[in-house]
């Protein structure tokens, strides 16, 4: 992997992959990192640029316990990271966090350096209130946030999986209900994070709201949901694309959070589509 150093210290790790006119960069979901993409980089880099990032605090990567893990911190190293790279024509590809990344770079620095989106899965305000019901599980209000949060301080792994395993779809409740053996290799992954930063890392994902950001949206952009989400609902795919004009949208059937893992040849089939398209 190659690095790039950030003025707080913080190290960013990222790869780069072949050639093209347009350049793909992914931004992968919490607790994730690059290897998430991994699966369709190579693929990909045959016919684009291809860049993959780890997230700062995310990734196997030492990390300083007082590291800034805010969405607004990696949004400007995504900044940092586009400068560095010289690419002024990047389709930022989100999953989960990575699409919030990506409003938040939005937010922050315009679109001039972007020529699309595509956005996977997810809700541009994830707690829930009386004026808004499209966060997560549709019913995820401050407090029961506020008891998420103190969760992850006292079991990290244990909290993400409760979070994952009593979601909306019937198939990981009965997984982690079950204790399955994809839930015991999740939980040996999350044991090996840094828990405390990812913990802060969720307290800033959930403070956000890009709601007005998703009008302000000019760049063409491919929405990918999927129809058995753990978390969202189908009135949050369809309001995000009614806000983002012009906006493509794709329901992959069979598929939870990750629609993009259940069904890898649709999902580089789509995104190559897309970007010939631009």
């Amino acid at each position: 992997m190659e690095s790039l150093s950030r003025e707080d210290g913080t190290t960013l790790h990222y790869i780069s992959l072949g050639q093209g006119e347009k350049t793909l960069v992914f931004l992968h979901g919490w607790t994730a990192s690059v290897r998430e993409w991994l699966p369709f980089a190579s693929e990909l880099a045959q016919n684009h640029r291809v860049v993959c990032w780890d997230a700062r605090g995310h990734g196997a990567h030492t990390y300083q316990p007082d590291s800034e893990t805010s969405l607004p911190a990696m949004a400007t190293d995504l900044e940092s990271l586009l400068t560095h790279l010289n690419i002024n024509d990047a389709i930022l590809v989100g999953h989960s966090m990575g699409a919030l990344t990506a409003w938040e770079y939005i937010r922050q620095y315009g679109q001039q350096r972007l020529a699309g989106l595509c956005l996977i899965d997810q809700s541009p305000k994830l707690v829930t209130d009386q004026h808004w019901s499209h966060g997560v599980y549709s019913n995820f209000d401050s407090q029961r946030n506020q008891r998420f949060l103190q969760r992850l301080t006292e079991d990290f792994p244990e909290a993400v999986l409760e979070l994952i395993g009593q979601g909306m779809n019937l198939r990981s409740r009965q997984n982690y209900e079950q204790n399955s053996r994809g839930f015991q290799q999740m939980r040996e992954y999350l044991e090996q994070l840094p828990g405390a930063l990812l913990t802060r890392c969720w307290d800033s994902i959930t403070q956000q709201d890009y709601r007005p950001v998703l009008a302000a949206i000019e760049r063409p952009a491919l929405l990918i949901y999927g129809d058995q989400s753990q978390f969202y609902s189908a009135e949050l795919q369809q309001w995000v694309h009614q806000q983002i004009s012009g906006s493509e949208l794709h329901i992959y059937e069979n598929s939870d959070h990750s629609p993009h893992l259940w069904h890898k040849e649709r999902f580089i089939y789509d995104l190559n589509r897309f970007v010939d398209a631009l």
